[in-house]
């Protein structure tokens, strides 16, 4: 059965053909989820796209993130109404038309043993949100409501938590996995025709033509506008535009060792009343811990960020101020940071001010000639992101259509709830691909690795239908084996077997 929007080797090479001899309406740089998002955007208004990446798709901030599609409790903290309804109007779209199969309800759990005062904020933040949820489209039947929770209550969600007290629940959205989400982003773009191209580096725009390099080879593609999604590296490409990267860092701990909790643990940070830090379940016997919120000085690198032995040790303080048994560095068995792109507002002076979670997550579009920058915002407003992009696109080509119709627009694997409840494949299968399950299990079910749920069909999949051209692909973004560095070095043997084939 042929796969939507499929990216194969022989594509790739294809629209690599086809760059350097045609041209497109848009070129999108950056592969990430803003990237993904305006591709698809575009695509779907009938405007002809190319989307380059430099290494692989989600190879930066977009798979560094908390996996967490979220009403942004924390914009109202600070004030920031009109943001946190533009999140949770676009929760509701990923929960309810355009990915179902990638998104759930998990409920969030503040424990009274972190101080009545503390969940009594919780509560009124919570139930702030949930009036906030009301008001966007689709918002009602989304999410359940905040409420009190009873000591038993707590010990069945959180059983690391200290006994005996009660505490407040508030929901929100988790990700099956943020590399995945941009994987279908992609894939969806390139069914409507978007020619999608990792392992392709743009090295420069000018009067409508830019230079790229892939495979070792020079080519210079023509594009009517350049949209520069480049996340924290958007510098490269448009140096005026004024960022302050800051660095989110998470631990990787066994579920176990928490007593595998269904809720997301949340204490708060020392000394704030709008930053938490997460104890986050996730599929595979794993929660994710963060997060932190650390200024990044200095030209961005381009290898992946690391956690710093201050932030392991704020995060492990700060969670352990409720458990009864607390967590140590032995306990951590993988770990992962991200730099946000955050923008510097103009009224700013010349350096980065206060802290950086003190700056909003608001997002920026800035024209130089016929390069749009797209940078900031978060992963849960992507869409909106993209669509306010292509409008201004639109504008400048005088073509393509006017509207936006990605938010009816559901992603490959993508099916109403009743439906992926019948979906004949394993429901973790079900929940990171969709109606596309049964056809990745039938590339095989066996396990990779003994001890770890991913299967040898999951890798065949990301060969032949998801664009991985290397190890690190299958590893680390289509499969996320790679956050916990002991299971990776036993798989890379499979890893290669499947990329031989």
């Amino acid at each position: 059965m042929p796969v939507p929007g499929a990216l194969t080797a022989d594509r790739r090479a294809a629209d690599l053909r086809f760059l350097a001899e045609g041209a497109v309406d848009v070129l999108v740089v950056g592969g990430g989820v803003t990237g993904a998002g305006v591709a698809l955007d575009a695509a779907a208004r009938g405007l002809t796209v190319a989307l380059l990446e430099r290494a692989d798709l989600a190879s930066g901030t977009s798979r560094w993130s908390s996996k967490l599609v979220h009403g942004g409790l924390r914009y109202l903290a600070h004030g920031e109404i009109g943001l946190a309804r533009e999140s949770a109007r676009e929760r509701a779209v990923l929960m309810g038309s355009t990915a179902p199969h990638l998104v759930r309800p998990l409920p969030f759990l503040v424990p009274d043993v972190a101080g009545r005062d503390v969940t009594a904020l919780a509560e009124a933040g919570g139930r702030l949100g949930d009036a906030v949820r009301l008001s966007v489209p689709g918002g009602r039947r989304s999410l359940p409501s905040t409420a009190r929770v009873s000591a038993a209550e707590v010990s069945r969600a959180t059983p690391a938590v200290r006994a005996g007290r009660g505490g407040v629940v508030f929901w929100d959205g988790q990700l099956a996995d943020d590399a995945r989400l941009v994987v279908a982003l992609a894939r969806t773009a390139a069914a409507l025709g978007a020619r999608v191209v990792p392992g392709a580096t743009v090295t420069g725009v000018s009067g409508g033509g830019v230079s790229v390099v892939a495979d070792g080879e020079s080519l210079t593609v023509r594009a009517g506008v350049v949209v520069n999604a480049a996340g924290v590296w958007a510098q490269r490409l448009a140096p005026d535009v004024r960022l302050v990267p800051s660095r989110g860092s998470h631990l990787v701990v066994p579920a176990a060792r928490l007593g595998s909790p269904s809720a997301a643990l949340t204490v708060p940070l020392p000394g704030s009343r709008s930053r938490y830090v997460f104890a986050l379940p996730q599929p595979g016997g794993l929660v994710y811990l963060g997060l932190t919120d650390e200024p990044v000085e200095g030209p961005v690198p381009d290898d992946d960020p690391v956690p710093s032995d201050a932030e392991v040790a704020q995060l492990l303080e700060t969670v352990n101020a409720v458990l009864a048994e607390p967590l140590t560095r032995d306990d951590v068995v993988g770990s992962y940071a991200g730099l946000r792109p955050l923008v510097l507002p103009a009224s700013a002076g010349t350096g980065p001010g206060d802290a950086t979670a003190d700056l909003s997550r608001k997002h920026l579009l800035s024209w130089d000639g016929d390069l749009l920058t797209v940078v900031g915002g978060k992963l849960t407003t992507y869409r909106a992101m993209a669509e306010e992009t292509v409008d201004a696109v639109v504008a400048r080509l005088g073509r393509g259509a006017r509207r936006s119709v990605t938010a009816r627009l559901p992603l490959v694997g993508a099916a109403p709830r009743p439906a992926l409840a019948r979906v004949p494949a394993p429901d973790r299968l079900v929940a990171r691909y969709g109606t596309e399950a049964p056809g990745v299990a039938a590339l095989g079910e066996e396990p990779v690795v003994e001890g770890r749920p991913e299967t040898v069909g999951e890798l065949r999949f990301a060969v032949r239908a998801e664009g991985a051209r290397t190890v690190g692909d299958l590893l680390d973004r289509r499969t996320r084996i790679g956050l916990v560095p002991a299971d990776r070095a036993r798989v890379v043997a499979a890893a290669e077997a499947v990329l031989a084939e």
